[in-house]
């Protein structure tokens, strides 16, 4: 591509990040070109954030039923499964799987706590004091 013809269509990342494009300049080498976006990849983002949004909402449905824990909101938020999850806090994927129960998360001790709020990248009261957004 020349350097001239790079993208610039702004996406979801407007005014925030530019990616790092090689392009061919007058001489016919390769150089490295700045590009706001390309308007293929800005569209799949967006729905990708879509579904990841979709995630959140199901997960936080089933939290304001009764049906799951906060943990489910925050696999959501931060893309990941049962099996991902179990890895990240060292936990047997059956024991994630009751922790994402209101029973088995009020049985949670400090530590499991720590571990879950640590790979949420959250503090242990925000895990236990979640709120859903109106």
């Amino acid at each position: 591509m020349e350097k001239d013809k790079v993208p610039q269509d702004e996406g979801i990342t407007e005014g925030i990040t530019r990616e790092v494009q090689y392009a061919i300049n007058k001489n016919g080498k390769y150089e490295k070109v700045l590009s706001k976006g390309w308007e293929p990849k800005n569209i799949v983002n967006e729905l990708a954030w879509k579904d990841i949004q979709e995630d959140i909402d199901f997960a936080d449905e089933k939290i304001k039923s009764g049906k799951a824990s906060p943990i489910m909101h925050y696999m959501a938020k931060t893309m990941m499964n049962i099996a991902l999850l179990a890895d990240y806090i060292e936990l047997p994927k059956w024991k994630v799987k009751r922790h994402l129960k209101p029973k088995g998360f009020k049985k949670l001790n400090q530590q499991q706590l720590e571990n879950y709020a640590k790979v949420f990248e959250i503090s242990v009261d925000e895990l236990l004091n979640f709120k859903l957004k109106s």
